[in-house]
């Protein structure tokens, strides 16, 4: 019997590693797919001229977009306002989330609206940040703080309300004040509730300020892909949406190694 048992532990990790292996060559199954649907549909001709460029085209273009100069200062100022947005979204998300997820009274009074604006295309508040903050950056920054608020303020919110009630015990035993009580156990006991929520958070605020630049601006890179559009430079257009992709893969890679450990510690 104690060999069995031996024999099913051993196998476990196996199977484990079997598991993630057959994931991986899931994922690498399906790029290949994308790759190979692409290229056939390039070849097609049934797309008007460059609609679907071929990968090679592309990536010459790649290259050209990452050796200019030009496309950096472009690309600063974009990943400025991102993340501006996040800052500012961020943080107000986060203070109004302590403050639905800490009384009842107030989640009952307005967490209803945020569920109904929340789901709302931020792009028609456009007009509006136009008319408060001009044509400039202000007015991106705006669309990407009001795009983040939403996912981050409903999320810790949600989180505030998962906390073990022992930890507050534990915590009003130790008579500690509310400005302790916040640091020492409503923020560690929801670390990964607040970086899920700045995860989605920064998916949006990208969205929302790119959407921005494209309306009306001068600078960005979403001011480049509308650029690159309007002349049919289609190839250009994609190399720096894989851009934009690729950055915006890192940072939420990033992000979600930093809440993987918590999600473990609380499972």
């Amino acid at each position: 019997m104690a060999s069995t048992a031996n024999v099913g532990l051993a196998a476990r990790p196996a199977r484990a590693v079997g598991g993630q292996a057959d994931v991986v060559a899931i994922r690498v199954a399906i790029i290949a797919l994308l790759v190979v649907v692409w290229e056939l549909a390039s070849a097609s001709g049934l797309f008007y001229r460059d609609v679907v460029p071929s990968l090679l085209a592309i990536g010459t273009a790649l290259v050209k977009v990452l050796a200019n100069p030009e496309f950096y200062h472009h690309l600063g100022v974009t990943l400025l306002e991102v993340g501006a947005a996040l800052a500012i979204g961020g943080t107000l998300g986060l203070l109004v989330g302590f403050a639905l997820g800490g009384s009842r009274f107030l989640s009952q009074a307005f967490e209803h609206y945020l569920y109904y604006l929340g789901p709302t295309p931020k792009i028609i508040f456009f007009p509006i940040m136009i008319m408060w903050f001009g044509v400039g950056p202000a007015s991106k920054v705006a669309m990407g703080t009001l795009s983040c608020f939403f996912p981050i303020v409903l999320s810790v919110a949600s989180g505030m309300r998962q906390i073990d009630p022992v930890l507050i015990r534990v915590g009003r035993s130790f008579k500690a004040s509310r400005w302790q009580t916040a640091i020492k156990i409503h923020l560690p006991a929801m670390r990964a509730p607040i970086l899920n929520g700045v995860r989605l958070g920064l998916g949006v605020a990208i969205i929302g300020t790119l959407l921005a630049e494209t309306k009306l601006s001068n600078v960005g890179v979403g001011y480049l892909i509308m650029q690159a559009y309007s002349v049919f430079d289609m190839p250009r257009m994609y190399a720096m949406l894989i851009v934009l992709f690729t950055l915006a893969i890192g940072a939420n890679a990033l992000v979600g190694r930093l809440a993987g450990p918590a999600a473990a510690r609380r499972s």
